[in-house]
C-alpha cells in the first residue's frame, strides 16, 4: 500500500512537471523560434556604399527597417528573407556576394529585429513579406525581375510569398519541411503539433509555387537536417535544382562556392535579365552531377540535380 502510494505520488509529480514544461513551451515558444538582435546599423557603418536604408510602415502600425542595394542595369533584384537569429549586419557577406554579381538586393528585418518595431510571428512575417514585395513593384520592378530568397527560417516565408505572388525564381537555403518537424526533433516528448502556433508548413504551401526553385543545403547541417532540404526539393514543382554541400554545416557554404552556383542558376532562368554571355548551368558551375553521384566523388563537395 505504501509502495502504491509512493508510485502514485511519483507519477503525479512527473505529470505535473510535464504539464508545467508544456505550458512553458506554449508561453515561450516565440522566444525559442525568434532570437532577434535589436541593434540598428546603417549600411554605411557596415561599409556598404550605394546601399539605402528603407523604413516601411505597415497598416497595423509597425515599422520595418530594410536595406536596398540597387541592381546593375539589366540585372534582377533578390528579395532576401533572413534566418531566425541576429539582424541584417550578420548577413554582410551574403549581401556583398550578391551585390558583387550585379544583383539588386532588398533585405528587410523582421519585426523586433535590427530596428524594426513590433513582435515577430508567422502571420506578421508573411503579411510584411507581401508588403515588401509590393514596395519593389511600386519602384517599377517587375515580378519577372524578382528572385525570392529565403535563408533557414526565411525559407518558410519565401515559400508562402512565392505561392501567392509571381516571381522569376525561388532560392531556398537550408529549408525545413515545417516548424512542427523542427520542433519534433528538439522536443520529441512533447505533442508539438498541438502546441505550436507558428507552424511554417513549407510542404503545404510549396505546391502553390510555380516559379523555378533552387534548394541549397549543407550536408552536415545539425540545425536543419539535409533530409529536410531533399524533401523540399522532391516536393517542389519543375523546373527545380538541388545543391548539397557535403561538408558544410548550417548556412556556412559560401567558401564552397554556393553563391557562384546561385548566380549561375539565376542566369539560366528564362524570365530574368542575364549577365553578359550567360552559360547553361552545367557549364557555368563546375562539378555538376546527378543526385545519384556520390558526394565524396564530386569536386568542391556539392551535388546538383534537376530531377
Amino acid at each position: 500500500m505504501i509502495l502504491l502510494s509512493f508510485l502514485v505520488w511519483i507519477f503525479g509529480l512527473v505529470a505535473t512537471a510535464y504539464l508545467l514544461l508544456a505550458l512553458a513551451i506554449v508561453l515561450l515558444q516565440r522566444k525559442l523560434i525568434y532570437r532577434p538582435d535589436v541593434r540598428r546599423t546603417t549600411p554605411e557603418a557596415s561599409g556598404f556604399a550605394g546601399v539605402d536604408e528603407w523604413t516601411i510602415d505597415t497598416p497595423d502600425g509597425a515599422s520595418l527597417v530594410a536595406w536596398y542595394a540597387h541592381p546593375e542595369p539589366g540585372r534582377p533584384t533578390v528579395l532576401y528573407f533572413h534566418g531566425n537569429a541576429g539582424w541584417i549586419e550578420l548577413r554582410n557577406d551574403r549581401l556583398a556576394e550578391l551585390k558583387s554579381r550585379g544583383f539588386g538586393v532588398l533585405m528587410p528585418c523582421y519585426r523586433g529585429y535590427g530596428g524594426s518595431t513590433g513582435r515577430p510571428s508567422e502571420s506578421a512575417n508573411i503579411a510584411d513579406a507581401k508588403i515588401v514585395f509590393g514596395c519593389l513593384l511600386a519602384r517599377g520592378c517587375r515580378p519577372s525581375n524578382i528572385i525570392i530568397f529565403g535563408e533557414s527560417l526565411g525559407t518558410g516565408i519565401a515559400v508562402q510569398l512565392a505561392a501567392s505572388r509571381p516571381c522569376a525564381g525561388v532560392v531556398l537555403d537550408s529549408p525545413y519541411t515545417s516548424m512542427i518537424d523542427i520542433a519534433r526533433l528538439r522536443y520529441p516528448w512533447l505533442p508539438v503539433s498541438w502546441l505550436l502556433q507558428d507552424r511554417y508548413e513549407t510542404l503545404t504551401h510549396l505546391p502553390g509555387v510555380r516559379a523555378p526553385t533552387l534548394v541549397i543545403h549543407g550536408g552536415a547541417d545539425k540545425l536543419v537536417p539535409v533530409s529536410m532540404g531533399r524533401a523540399v526539393h522532391r516536393a517542389a514543382a519543375e523546373p527545380k535544382a538541388l545543391a548539397v554541400f557535403a561538408h558544410a554545416g548550417h548556412l556556412n557554404h559560401l567558401a564552397a562556392g554556393s553563391f557562384s552556383l546561385v548566380s549561375a542558376w539565376i542566369d539560366t532562368l528564362p524570365a530574368t535579365p542575364r549577365a553578359s554571355e550567360p552559360r547553361p548551368l552545367a557549364k557555368a558551375v563546375p562539378a555538376l552531377a546527378r543526385t545519384a553521384t556520390r558526394p565524396e566523388a564530386v569536386p568542391q563537395a556539392y551535388v546538383v540535380s534537376k530531377v
